[in-house]
C-alpha cells in the first residue's frame, strides 16, 4: 500500500481538493482529503479516442513511450493502415507489441480493408476476420472500426452489413466516418448502428450528428486539425464528446504532443477544466467501457501529476496500474513517496 498527495481534480464532483489517494494492487483503495498545501495537482491522464498508431512510423511499444509523456495513459486504435499491407498478420503484430507499452492500448477491428473496391491492397478484411478477432481477442478489440464505407451502409452493402451485425452479435461498438453527411442519409448510417464521428469539421455537422445520437471525437492531429472549428461543443455538450488525434506524425509527436495539445488550447480559450477532463478522459472511459481509472475510489490507479492547471502545464509524472511509468526527474517510488 502506498499514498501519493496533491491536490485532486475530481472530475465526476467538478472538485479540486487537497488529499491523497490510497494505493493497493494497482487501484485506488481510497481518497483521503486533507487540509495540507501542495504546489502539484493529480489529475485523470488523458485518453486519445481514435488514432492510427501507424501514422507515427512507430511500432505501438514506441509510440507509448512518446504519449506517455505527454500525459497519455490510454489510445483506442484502429490499425486500418498495416491491414491494407499485411491483412490479419499485421493486427495480430500490433496487438502483441502493444503487450510491451507502458499506456494501455485498445483496438478497434478494421472495417474497411481495402478502403474502398477501387483500390489495391495487400490483404482484405472480411466479416469473418473481424469474427476471428472478436473471439481470439475479446478484452482487446472493443469493436468496429470507422466505417469509411458509408455508401455501403446507406445502399445496404451486403458485405459492409455483415461487419456491423457481426459487431452487434458480439456487443461491441461501431466507430463511425462520414465527413459531410447529412439529412435522410446520415439518419440510415447512424439507424445501422454507427455511434461515433470523428470526422467532423464544421459546428453545424456535429450538433446533427449529435441530435441524432452520435458522439463527436473532436480531432487535432497533423493532417485534419477540427478544434478550432468544433471547440464550441466543449461548453455546448460536454457530455457527447471525445477528443482524439487521428494521424499523428511523429515531428508532431516530440515537438506539440498529443491528447495534451488539445488540452492546452482549450485551456487557452478558457474552457471550464472539468469540461475539457471530461472530453479527455471520463466519456472515452464510459463509451467503449475500458479499465482505465478516472481518479475515483475502486478504479485502476491511472493518472498524472501536473505542475499547474493552466495551458502552460507540464507532465511530472505518470501512473499505470499504481506504478510509476514516467517521471521527468527519473525519481524512485521512494523518492517521489518522500516529496508528494
Amino acid at each position: 500500500m502506498k499514498k501519493i498527495c496533491g491536490n485532486l481534480v475530481l472530475v465526476k464532483n467538478k472538485i479540486i481538493k487537497p488529499g491523497c489517494l490510497v494505493i493497493e494492487n494497482g487501484f485506488i483503495l481510497n481518497i483521503e482529503f486533507n487540509k495540507e498545501k501542495y504546489k502539484n495537482y493529480i489529475m485523470p491522464g488523458f485518453i486519445d479516442a481514435h488514432v492510427h498508431i501507424e501514422s507515427s512510423m512507430l511500432t505501438p511499444e514506441k509510440f507509448s513511450d512518446l504519449a506517455i509523456k505527454n500525459g497519455t495513459i490510454a489510445i483506442i486504435t484502429d490499425p486500418h493502415e498495416i491491414a491494407n499491407v499485411l491483412g490479419l498478420e499485421g493486427i495480430e503484430f500490433m496487438i502483441q507489441s502493444a503487450k510491451k507499452a507502458d499506456i494501455k492500448i485498445f483496438f478497434m477491428a478494421p472495417s474497411c480493408v481495402p478502403a474502398t473496391n477501387f483500390e489495391t491492397s495487400g490483404a482484405v478484411i472480411t466479416h469473418r476476420d473481424i469474427e476471428y478477432l472478436y473471439k481470439k481477442y475479446p478484452d482487446t478489440i472493443l469493436g468496429l472500426a470507422e466505417v469509411m464505407n458509408f455508401p455501403g451502409v446507406i445502399f445496404n452493402d451486403e458485405e459492409v452489413h455483415a461487419k456491423i451485425n457481426i459487431t452487434k452479435k458480439y456487443n461491441k461498438r461501431i466507430d463511425g466516418h462520414a465527413p459531410q453527411l447529412t439529412g435522410e442519409n446520415l439518419i440510415k448510417y447512424v439507424e445501422a448502428g454507427i455511434e461515433t464521428d470523428h470526422e467532423c469539421s464544421t459546428l453545424s455537422e456535429a450538433l446533427e450528428k449529435i441530435k441524432l445520437g452520435m458522439k463527436i471525437q473532436i480531432r487535432e492531429g497533423s493532417a485534419a486539425k477540427d478544434f478550432d472549428n468544433l471547440k464550441e461543443l466543449i461548453n455546448l455538450h460536454p457530455d457527447k464528446i471525445m477528443f482524439c488525434t487521428d494521424d499523428s506524425h511523429p515531428d508532431e509527436l516530440i515537438e506539440k504532443g498529443e491528447i495534451n495539445k488539445i488540452i492546452k488550447k482549450a485551456l487557452k480559450n478558457k474552457y471550464p477544466l472539468f469540461n475539457i477532463l471530461r472530453a479527455a478522459n471520463y466519456n472515452a472511459i464510459q463509451h467503449y467501457n475500458i479499465p482505465v481509472g478516472k481518479l475515483e475510489k475502486s478504479d485502476p490507479a491511472d493518472f498524472i501529476i501536473t505542475d499547474s492547471i493552466n495551458e502552460n502545464f507540464n507532465i511530472l509524472q505518470v501512473f499505470i496500474n499504481g506504478e510509476k511509468k514516467y517521471d521527468i526527474n527519473h525519481l524512485s517510488d521512494t523518492q517521489v513517496n518522500s516529496i508528494y
